[in-house]
């Protein structure tokens, strides 16, 4: 199948490692030139190859942090500097904090948010006067199966949740011009040097018993298995999907 992504211009964030890196290869893959972002310089230079690898490009990259105001707006900048406009973002930046609520205090939930809510809807909303400028396009939030149903760190738990709010609230205002935008829930992802990749090597007994008993299909998710999904969803040939939150877990998690 063309998903007809020859030649758009992608902005994606934590694209350096995990989740964004397999998003940005993948989108690369389909002939779309890409705008990596990361925090460190030496994770988006390992990436470079291998976007050139991937896909025809020219790509891009740039070292920002998008958890703050400033580091948002230079990824936008950047994006339009290098690749000449924006057709797909796909914000992918999220950590969790504080494990239990006693321990939540607000500067704990305030990182939260910056790192997970922020993240997108700062980047978003700053790229959508580009995507407007090029007739449309597409828009994705990477959140977790943790902002659908209760799980995970409080913190993450409330600002996953208001990732999938925000990509509803973004979806219905612009529909009308032709700009979708949608969240992923991944699960339980695993990938080398990821946190589910740490535990196992830690305790690999212990978590071979926590796969079997909380993830039917008996195995964890690999950061492809997303990156699939969040191709699709940039393309065209996902163009009356908008407002949705799609959730891609190996059915670990029990919401309808």
């Amino acid at each position: 199948m063309d998903l007809g992504l020859r030649d758009k211009l992608c902005l994606v964030t934590g694209a350096s490692r995990g989740i964004g890196k397999a998003i940005a290869l993948g989108l690369a893959a389909e002939g779309a030139r890409v705008l990596a972002v990361a925090r460190g310089a030496e994770g988006l230079a390992a990436l470079r190859g291998e976007l050139t690898a991937a896909g025809k490009g020219p790509h891009g990259e740039v070292v920002a942090d998008v958890a703050t105001a400033e580091g948002a707006k230079a990824a936008v900048e950047a994006a339009v500097q290098q690749l000449g406009g924006i057709d797909i973002v796909v914000a992918n930046v999220g950590q969790a904090f504080a494990r239990t609520v006693d321990e939540m205090d607000d500067a704990d939930l305030t990182q939260s948010l910056d790192a997970n809510l922020w993240t997108a809807a700062r980047v978003a909303k700053l790229a959508v006067p580009h995507l407007r400028a090029r007739g449309g396009g597409a828009i994705t939030m990477i959140s977790s199966i943790w902002g659908r149903e209760a799980g995970g760190s409080p913190g993450y738990n409330i600002a996953k949740a208001a990732v999938i709010s925000m990509a509803k609230a973004m979806a219905r205002d612009y529909a009308a011009e032709g700009i979708r935008v949608n969240s992923v829930a991944p699960g339980s992802i695993s990938f080398p040097d990821g946190g589910w990749d740490r535990r196992t090597k830690a305790d690999p007994e212990g978590m071979a018993a926590w796969v079997k008993r909380e993830i039917p299909s008996g195995r964890f998710g690999t950061v492809e298995e997303v990156a699939d999904v969040v191709t699709f969803l940039s393309s065209a040939r996902a163009r009356w999907v908008t407002g949705a939150c799609v959730v891609v877990d190996g059915c670990q998690s029990h919401s309808f």
